[in-house]
């Protein structure tokens, strides 16, 4: 069992998200996407984030329909801060079937992983699939990670990613560009503007339904 846990605040899903997910699916040989919403997202304590449960139950409608996507409240389950490896940790632990875990995250909060909590050790615990930006290219990972974490990653082409001792993999993979952005999608909902086709349709409607971003 190969699974992708994508994490992010959802606040709101939208199709930008979906298509990531379901193209890294395809590439990856995954056999199912678990979208995780952060419940205290650590590194976004700039604005008021909509309430979890709001932004749980856009999520679920989006993805509603696809047989390999899910959605899971682990996050809300925890009391303080979200953190990554906790996320981790609770899959690799609660699941008998012991999945092949791919932590889904964007470029640019990869590149600032070593400011995660344990990044060191979540390294080892699961894949990495990295959705690259237009025009990005491979430039090793002495850029981002320490001279010496780095080096114990070595690339191994038939998987094309870097893979460290313990067999897990760094995977930078291009998807699908969509100038998409939750902070747009709020902003045009409070100025009565419309996100048709920016998020699924059941998003819309339960926007609209509970007046968020209003």
């Amino acid at each position: 069992m190969k699974w992708g846990l994508f994490g992010g605040t959802f606040d709101p899903i939208h199709t930008g998200h979906l298509r990531a997910a379901e193209e890294l699916a395809e590439t990856l040989g995954l056999d199912a996407v678990i979208f995780i919403p952060a419940a205290l997202p650590p590194h976004k304590t700039d604005r008021d984030i909509t309430p979890f449960e709001h932004r749980l139950a856009m999520t679920r409608l989006a993805v509603e329909g696809n047989d390999r996507f899910s959605v899971s409240d682990i996050e809300a389950r925890r009391e303080g801060k979200s953190y990554s490896i906790d996320t981790v940790r609770h899959f690799l632990a609660e699941d008998n079937r012991r999945p092949e875990l791919f932590f889904i995250t964007g470029q640019d909060a990869f590149n600032a992983i070593t400011t995660w909590r344990d990044w060191k050790m979540l390294l080892d615990l699961c894949h990495f699939a990295v959705m690259t930006r237009p025009g990005y290219s491979n430039g090793g990972l002495h850029r981002i990670l320490p001279d010496e974490v780095a080096a114990a990653h070595a690339w191994d082409e038939k998987r094309e990613g870097f893979v460290n001792p313990q067999g897990k993999g760094i995977f930078f993979r291009k998807t699908t560009f969509m100038d998409i952005s939750a902070s747009d999608i709020r902003k045009r909902v409070a100025s009565g503007r419309s996100i048709r086709y920016l998020t699924p349709d059941p998003v819309v409607r339960y926007i609209k339904a509970k007046q968020l971003y209003r």
